[in-house]
């Protein structure tokens, strides 16, 4: 599955996969539906996103779930992406 909506950059928030290159990071959305929150309520704390993000998001960490070695320590010790799943 390729995602158009989520990029990871090492030189940004550590290399965590973030919402089209804003520092809102995947997990923060995640865990904030995880809450029972609405997407209309994510969209009015986060105005910078779209709905299309937030379902994108999902969808990327069932996918990143699926993977027992997605996430590492980078060399700081922060909590890194160690691949990602966008398509070559």
């Amino acid at each position: 599955m390729k995602f158009t909506r989520i990029t990871v950059n090492p030189r940004q928030m550590g290399g965590v996969p973030c919402i089209r290159g804003l520092r809102i990071p995947v997990a923060t959305i995640v865990d904030t539906v995880a809450d029972g929150i609405s997407v209309k309520e994510i969209i009015k704390l986060y105005p910078d996103l779209e709905p299309e993000d937030i379902q994108e998001a999902l969808r990327y960490a069932a996918e990143a779930r699926a993977s027992m070695s997605f996430f590492g320590r980078n060399e700081l010790g922060q909590l890194s992406c160690l691949k990602t799943f966008q398509e070559k």
